[in-house]
């Protein structure tokens, strides 16, 4: 362990993909790292560590029993203590999982009572204090309790530095989400190569998610806060059942997670402020504080926003099939957008062409064109052989088909957001589809060879064609 150690000297502060990395070096635990990493920092004993980091928890813990009892909130009231006065199980039969998300919604009443020790936020310091308080009331014994502590911590601590704006992206859905998956791997003596896997998994859903309720709008915090107890076990304990291709490192999903959590609070959060605003809980006191004028300025600006959310409500529900007729046709591949859509496109240019194919030109925006090895052989089975998007035999035999017809392919990198164009130069002349993605396989037809006929070819194969 000697050599264990100077590594950690040497590298210090540690990432958690250098975790990662030198627990499978020595087959060490994950949290042995983290340890001996903290007592290379702190000049403290193992032991004098781990009864620290209990201390930690110490203030949310009373906040989380305050909650538990009969402790209110503004926003939640007293959810936690009427949850806690039913018998048996209160959501879920999983005990561990009821009460772990029990304890977390208290958490959150009694940071509305005497506030919480903050890490990224005080969002997430809630599902840490809900899982130790579970984890404790399971009976395990104060060693492993402690140990997933100072887990939660370590990875508590990176979310901290990364969370420089609002958004429960690195907060209590985020950070929650990725530091229960480690505490739960951590628990049931899963694997370090488990425990990534499961944060990856826990962390990819959180990514660019903002705070909806912004703090101020009554119930939203529960599910933002609570899902991080459900995605965080649920990505563990898959990973620990069965051996899944998880091939993205975590540190790069954290340093994504980070990046977008700052685009985020630019680009997603004002509209979310324009739209939650109005339904911000207000304190009377306060409000006796603010004059007229500006609470009329936000009667009418409550007006107006309910009025606009109505109209965009009744313009999707226009755009609805019965109910008969929701679903679209099967596509293969995995995805209706990256697959369908183009797909359907080159279905298209596929009804248009005359003569026999020499080549084919397919042109798709970056996310597309990084996609490629999945829509691919989607839009040349449409494109060369008419093929529909539920066609998995043809999907699995197209690419090698074009090559033994000796059809040349040229698949070029737009520069356009969201452009997939298909063009087909035959014996006869050439042919295009100039369209747009949109998700569930439909497109937008922006241009063709001949508009008429390209109308008509979705409309007999059952193609949706939208118009923005």
């Amino acid at each position: 362990m000697s050599n264990l150690r100077e590594q950690i000297s040497e590298k210090q502060p540690l990432t958690m993909g250098e975790v990662f990395a030198l627990a499978k070096e020595y087959d060490a635990r994950v949290v042995d790292i983290v340890i001996m990493e903290t007592e290379i920092r702190t000049g403290l004993s193992r032991e004098e560590i781990l009864t620290k980091v209990m201390e930690e928890y110490a203030h949310n813990m009373k906040a989380l029993e305050i909650g538990l009892k009969d402790g209110e909130s503004i926003l939640l009231g007293t959810v936690a203590s009427q949850l806690n006065k039913i018998d048996g199980p209160k959501c879920f039969e999983d005990n561990f999982l009821d009460n772990a998300l029990l304890y977390t919604l208290a958490a959150q009443v009694g940071n509305h009572c005497i506030g919480l020790r903050p890490c990224a936020g005080t969002g997430d310091s809630c599902p840490y204090a809900g899982f130790i308080k579970a984890v404790k009331d399971a009976g395990y014994d104060e060693k492993k309790t402690a140990e997933c502590a100072a887990l939660i911590l370590k990875i508590g601590s990176l979310f901290r530095v990364g969370k420089v704006t609002t958004g429960c992206n690195m907060e209590g859905y985020g950070a929650g989400s990725a530091c229960i998956a480690a505490a739960t791997v951590a628990l049931e003596d899963g694997t370090p190569d488990q425990m990534e896997k499961a944060m990856v998994l826990a962390l990819s859903p959180t990514i660019g998610v903002p705070c909806t309720p912004r703090v101020l709008v009554p119930a939203l915090c529960t599910t933002h806060v609570g899902g991080a107890i459900l995605n965080g076990m649920y990505s563990a304990r898959l990973c620990m059942k069965v051996d899944m291709t998880v091939n993205v490192p975590f540190d790069v999903m954290l340093a994504m997670a980070s990046i977008v959590h700052v685009e985020s609070g630019h680009a997603i959060v004002p509209t979310v402020v324009e739209y939650m605003e109005p339904f911000f809980k207000r304190k009377p006191a306060v409000e006796s504080l603010v004059s007229d004028e500006v609470k009329e300025k936000e009667a009418k600006k409550i007006e107006e926003t309910l009025e606009k959310a109505g109209e965009i409500a009744k313009s999707m529900a226009k755009g609805t099939n019965d109910i008969l007729d929701t679903f679209g046709d099967a596509v293969v591949g995995g995805s209706s957008q990256a697959v369908g859509s183009p797909t359907n496109a080159a279905r298209i240019a596929h009804e248009l062409a005359e003569g026999k194919i020499k080549k084919v030109t397919v042109e798709l925006y970056p996310e597309l064109f990084a996609r490629r090895s999945i829509n691919i052989p989607g839009v040349l089975m449409g494109a060369v052989y008419g093929a529909s998007t539920s066609d998995y035999e043809m999907y699995n035999k197209a690419v090698q088909m074009v090559k033994a017809d000796g059809i040349e392919v040229d698949i070029v990198e737009g520069t356009e957001h969201a452009i997939q164009k298909i063009t087909l130069e035959t014996d006869k002349g050439v042919y295009f589809v100039d369209a747009l993605n949109r998700g569930g396989g439909r497109l937008v037809l922006r241009d063709a060879t001949s508009m008429e006929q390209a109308k008509a070819a979705a409309d007999r194969l059952g193609i949706v064609l939208v118009d923005a």
